[in-house]
């Protein structure tokens, strides 16, 4: 087969005519002896842009052996920046506190909780078994050594995957444009980029999410390009790695719902297509819509939930996690106070317990010595709500009068209605409320711990009730949903679900609402309950099924989400912020005599792609606008509008899902949030720059065209590998001078001020 003209130069099939009717003067100015091919005009009614564009004549495109050459050299080159000093510095960089733990989690098979769903953490934790990693090291913080322990292979791992990114880039590019230039500028924007190397080289979530991003949109890629041979072998194949990389993504972060969308939008407008077609009966396109329901809804949904089943079964011990679940939850873990446990099952007073919000992370009825600080309500005791297992979180039921228990007394169980006190064991302060303010809930009242042994007021009096129950009911341990009604103020024990600030140590807010609507954050169970006086109860029979596990599990992963909080001295950053390269974040080191690693985006690379967004916007509204009137176009100039409107498109589509949503979320953000977005922007450069360059027939003479799109390419091409030469050991790791002091590796290189390298 012919290789494509775009491989060399801008394609010479036919010339494109200025003006309609303008053969003449054409083929005067470029010497063809009256020689033209007749210019097109686009049939309205059945002009369409597929994601896929097809060569001249509608014949799929086959892959040349120069292709797979440059194709190998991609994967050499990526491989290589990926993996070079893949072990430096060898102490735990940022994130890796974080989700190298949680593979140690999974080596120890010890139950914990994260944000986002399990597949990337399950990942890192099963490389890390299979080489060599024994899930020893503790992970505490940034810039603890790793000294014996075996760390590469979860480097490796991720550094693997994100050297797949360029790959990638350079089909899905090659597809969509049939120019493998524009495949190149793709792949090289990716390659030498210092913010993609330094992601893929960390034990990090981030490479292993775009590994699936990018395997989703090049397998779909792939499918569209065989729409006409539907339900042949390779059809089936790419709709089902479609399917396999979309359960991937959500399986890592809850980001790759951005590009399920995505994937989702292409294959409606695909069906939209096919139903339009005359030449379709209905029942094949009831196949074709079967399939797509089979492989892109039920296959990821299938997958997905498979992801945590295996992730409930290997973390089956007690962990640092529990806390964040119910009690029905935790009596499911190994060596969880409630696994296989066994307790008295009805409340008396005298009983030591546990009282735990019903709703999910609303968090243990806590208290500890620390008193609320000036200006915040009165300077009384702090009442919480913590999420962790702790000795602070035991209370005694009391009667409401204050004398000293005797040993011998009856038992007297508590009863629905019951008017009680809730002494704090640790502190022997009541549970007490009054007409303050609570500290973050305004229109609610402040609970504070008060009184001495005991011994307090009747703003310490509390009516206990049983949801759904009546009087002289008991209280049933785990079962029974209990509201506490302050006697005085008439207002419900509450968990709001706010963090406090530092002064509480960011626990959870707890207030007395005056609104007696019922809602779970209102609602409290007794979880343990210690009396010798009363005989104990197998808690076997609470043990949740998985459907009820696995919904809870996203309930607290979406609230925990939401309710992320900055740390100390921790760098954030907002949305407009990422496409300017305008902050990045420091992955190891601070001073001059530390290994510092900076993760920030080649600033020549990121403003190029920024600049090509607007660029882009100009050309394909030009192009839409040239097929909407109908203009004369040759051959080659509607196959061009066709790239800008077709396969631009969707990187456009892609990098505005990927990255818009993040300005309507509340939770704390960050700037390797971008990176996603950073793909399908720099996929959009590599097709905007290939056509503009193409386009230079438009204004030169036609001899000279080629000269200038290859001095165009190798233009760029100088000026990626110029700014990589220059900004590498960001990447790599700098030692010595700060950017601002002579004899720096970035001496001068500090374009923004708010870069802190």
């Amino acid at each position: 087969m012919p290789a494509r003209e775009s491989e060399t130069g801008p394609p010479r099939q036919v010339h494109e005519l200025r003006k309609r009717g303008g053969a003449g003067r054409q083929d005067q100015k470029h010497g063809q002896n009256g020689r033209h091919d007749e210019p097109i005009k686009p049939n309205r009614a059945t002009d369409e842009v597929h994601i896929c564009q097809k060569t001249p004549g509608n014949v799929p495109a086959v892959h040349s052996r120069d292709d797979s050459f440059w194709l190998l050299l991609v994967m050499l080159l990526s491989v290589l920046t990926r993996f070079y000093k893949i072990l430096e510095p060898p102490h735990v960089c940022w994130d890796e506190t974080h989700f190298g733990k949680m593979g140690s989690y999974y080596i120890n098979q010890t139950f914990f909780f994260d944000v986002h769903p399990p597949l990337g953490k399950m990942l890192i934790g099963l490389v890390g078994y299979l080489t060599g990693y024994d899930g020893t090291f503790p992970f505490l913080k940034p810039g603890d050594e790793y000294g014996q322990h075996s760390y590469w292979g979860m480097r490796a791992f991720c550094a693997l995957l994100g050297s797949c990114l360029p790959p990638f880039a350079y089909l899905i590019v090659l597809e969509l444009s049939k120019s493998l230039p524009a495949a190149m500028i793709a792949a090289s924007l990716l390659i030498f980029d210092t913010g993609c190397i330094t992601i893929s080289q960390y034990i990090l979530l981030d490479p292993i999410l775009m590994f699936f991003i990018l395997g989703s949109v090049l397998s779909n890629v792939k499918f569209n390009c065989h729409h006409k041979r539907p339900f042949s072998t390779l059809w089936w194949m790419w709709l089902l790695l479609t399917g396999v990389n979309l359960a991937g993504a959500l399986g890592v972060k809850f980001v790759g719902l951005f590009v399920v969308l995505m994937v989702g939008l292409n294959t409606i407008h695909d069906l939209w297509r096919l139903l339009g077609d005359a030449h379709l009966s209905l029942v094949h396109f009831g196949r074709h819509l079967l399939a797509r329901v089979l492989c892109l809804i039920l296959l990821p949904a299938a997958l997905y939930i498979s992801i945590f089943a295996v992730h409930f079964i290997v973390l089956s011990r007690s962990g640092p996690g529990d806390g964040f679940f119910s009690s029905a939850f935790q009596s499911r873990l190994t060596g969880n106070n409630l696994h296989n446990a066994s307790m008295p099952e009805y409340l008396a007073y005298g009983s030591s317990v546990t009282v735990k919000n019903i709703r999910i992370a609303g968090g243990y009825l806590h208290s500890h010595w620390h008193l609320y600080p000036e200006g915040v309500g009165a300077r009384q005791q702090q009442v919480t709500a913590y999420l962790h297992k702790d000795f602070n979180n035991v209370w005694i039921v009391r009667k409401t009068e204050s004398k000293p228990e005797d040993t011998m007394d009856p038992v007297e169980f508590v009863r629905h209605g019951d008017i009680i006190r809730l002494e704090h064991k640790e502190t022997s302060r009541n549970l007490h409320s009054h007409l303050h303010e609570a500290p973050l809930t305004k229109k609610h009242l402040q609970v504070t711990g008060y009184g001495i042994n005991g011994t307090g007021d009747p703003n310490d009096f509390w009516q206990i009730e049983v949801w759904g129950g009546k009087k002289g009911d008991l209280i049933k341990v785990l079962r029974s949903k209990l509201r506490f009604i302050h006697i005085s103020t008439g207002c419900l024990l509450f968990s709001s679900g706010k963090t406090l600030p530092k002064w509480g140590w960011e626990q959870v807010e707890v207030t007395c609402s005056p609104y007696l609507k019922e809602t779970p954050s209102s609602q409290w169970n007794i979880e343990d309950h210690f009396n010798t006086k009363l005989p104990n109860i197998s808690l076997d029979v609470l043990k949740p099924m998985f459907p009820e596990i696995l919904i809870e599990s996203h309930i607290v992963m979406i609230r925990g989400n939401s309710g992320l909080k900055p740390k100390d001295n921790e760098v954030s950053s907002k949305p407009w912020h990422w496409p300017i390269n305008y902050q990045g974040l420091r992955f190891s080191g601070v001073n001059e005599t530390e290994y510092r690693v900076y993760l920030l985006g080649n600033p020549v690379i990121w403003w190029l792609n920024l600049f090509s967004l607007v660029l882009y916007a100009f050309m394909a509204g030009v192009a839409a606008v040239l097929l909407k009137r109908g203009i004369a176009l040759s051959q080659e100039a509607r196959q061009r509008c066709m790239v800008l409107l077709g396969g631009g498109q969707q990187m456009l589509m892609g990098w505005l899902l990927h990255y818009l949503p993040f300005f309507t979320m509340g939770r704390i953000l960050y700037f390797h949030h971008y990176f996603p977005a950073m793909l399908f922007s720099s996929m959009l450069t590599a097709i905007t720059w290939d056509i503009l360059l193409q386009s230079c027939d438009l204004i030169v003479p036609f001899h000279l065209a080629k000269s200038v799109y290859q001095g165009g390419l190798v233009f760029l091409a100088a000026l990626v590998l110029y700014s990589f030469c220059l900004f590498h050991p960001l990447s790599y790791g700098m030692m010595g001078p700060l950017a601002h002091e002579h004899g720096s590796p970035m001496e001068g290189l500090k374009w923004m001020e708010s870069w802190e390298f």
